[in-house]
């Protein structure tokens, strides 16, 4: 159940490790660019809401079937891009929580947001062969905490100091990310053999 559920595609990071002119989010997958995979997934989840946060004019120039919010400080990490989100939202009563995914982790798909969304806990994470990683979920009573954070952290602080639930999202898709050259192309390679097989 994906009601008062938002999703949050978080697509502000200045991908230092990565080089070159192009923002990372607008790295092209498959002939798309990043961050387009990673709000399909997050459109097609059937969430309340779609939220992406941004830092560059040239990727909220690319987007389109989401709400645009801007991280003015990116260098500040991933805690701040959080914040922007968490704040957006903080607003409107009838979100009760988020459920936060990552640009440059192209290949996390839908039914993941949606299993995470459905989880009726304060905290929420998916998992991966066992393995904890994204999409999580926060719910509005974390909220104040993800605002105290300071730093190139995010949700996993919270759950150093809170159980959260881990939700498998096995054949729903890869956390696998894009921090380098090779890890894209690695992704790229599997997209290939994947569309070849469709």
């Amino acid at each position: 159940m994906t009601d008062g559920v938002a999703a949050v595609v978080l697509a502000a990071g200045l991908g230092t490790r990565l080089g070159g002119d192009v923002p990372k989010p607008l790295l092209l997958l498959g002939g798309q660019p990043l961050v387009a995979h990673a709000l399909a997934a997050a459109r097609a989840s059937g969430c309340d809401t779609v939220l992406v946060v941004v830092s560059d004019a040239r990727v909220a120039d690319a987007i389109t079937g989401a709400e645009i919010v801007r991280n003015e400080q990116p260098e500040r990490g991933i805690a701040s891009s959080l914040q922007v989100a968490i704040r957006a939202l903080e607003p409107r009563p009838e979100i009760r929580a988020a459920v936060v995914g990552l640009a440059d982790q192209p290949l996390v798909g839908a039914e993941a947001y949606r299993r995470l969304a459905a989880a009726d806990v304060p905290l929420a994470y998916a998992t991966y062969g066992g393995e904890r990683a994204n999409p999580v979920l926060i719910a509005r009573e974390r909220w104040r905490e993800v605002l105290e954070l300071a730093g190139d952290v995010g949700a996993r602080v919270l759950f150093e100091r809170h159980d959260a639930l881990g939700v498998p999202c096995d054949g729903t898709g890869s956390p696998d990310d894009v921090d380098t050259p090779e890890d894209l192309a690695r992704l790229e390679s599997r997209w290939r053999s994947q569309t070849a097989s469709e």
